[in-house]
Formats: C-alpha cells, sequence, structure tokens
C-alpha cells in the first residue's frame, strides 16, 4: 500500500496493483505518469482519476459507451504493443468529461483522445484517433439543452 494526499480526498492509501501507468504521461501532463482511478460514488458512471503526485489535479472520468453505444474505434499496433495487451476482455476505455462553468447538464466527453488501460498490467495511454469524426466535446446529455428552450 502507498499513501497519497490528494486535495479533493484527503488521504488515500493505494494498493500498488490499482496504480495506472501513463509511460509518456498523458497530453499537457507529460510530467504526470501515476495516476488512481476511483470511483465518483457506488453505481455511478463517472470516476476520478487521481493523480499520485500532484495532489490538485484529477481528471473526470466515464466509460463512453454507456452514453455514447455506437462510438467504436481501432486501437493501433504500436499501442497494442506499448501496452502489452494480449486479451481484449483486459481493455477498459475512458474518456475524460469536463464540465462547463460547473453546468452538468452541459456535461462533454472526450471522444478523440480515449484512455485506454490494460487492466492486466496496468499500463495506459490516452490515445489520440487519426482520422477521425470524433471531437473533444460530445455532449452527454444533448436533451437537456433542448428542453429548456
Amino acid at each position: 500500500m502507498r499513501k497519497i494526499y490528494t486535495s479533493r480526498f484527503g488521504e488515500l492509501e493505494v494498493d500498488e496493483k490499482k496504480i495506472v501507468y501513463f509511460k509518456d504521461g498523458i497530453p499537457a501532463f507529460e510530467t504526470e505518469h501515476e495516476f488512481v482511478i476511483l470511483p465518483y460514488e457506488e453505481e455511478s458512471p463517472y470516476y476520478f482519476m487521481q493523480s499520485l503526485n500532484t495532489p490538485d489535479l484529477a481528471f473526470l472520468l466515464t466509460i463512453p459507451f454507456l452514453f455514447f453505444n455506437d462510438y467504436s474505434f481501432e486501437i493501433d499496433d504500436d499501442t497494442v504493443k506499448e501496452l502489452d495487451i494480449k486479451n481484449q476482455d483486459d481493455v477498459f476505455y475512458y474518456s475524460m468529461v469536463t464540465i462547463p462553468n460547473g453546468s452538468i447538464r452541459y456535461m462533454t466527453a472526450n471522444l478523440l483522445a480515449p484512455i485506454v488501460l490494460n487492466g492486466e498490467n496496468m499500463r495506459a495511454k490516452q490515445v489520440v484517433l487519426e482520422k477521425s469524426t470524433y471531437t473533444t466535446k460530445h455532449r452527454l446529455f444533448p436533451d437537456s439543452a433542448k428542453k429548456e428552450g
């Protein structure tokens, strides 16, 4: 177990086996390599990806397929090799979520750059999809804006 301090969750004990490792960090946070993924709350579709090194750094994540059932992409061979993926059943996919101005109804998910995690070895990478029609801001609740108007 490893003790970390976070500004959002206070002091946590993290199981070493649950530490997610990004070899090259993530875009714009290249020096951040170790995170832990914590459920937002039980039965919630959201998670926090908390940095082990920077107490103030946590990203909100979701599983994109829960909101976008037609979401699909292929992982390139370099990523498969880098993450040492041997079995697709060990792979987890997350999207970073943004809450513009704190308004939940306008939440967006970054479908252009999913986080790919090999649960077998806890190696992960944020993959920017090439030649994709996806964007960094897909509305999670597109109907909520229409109902207000």
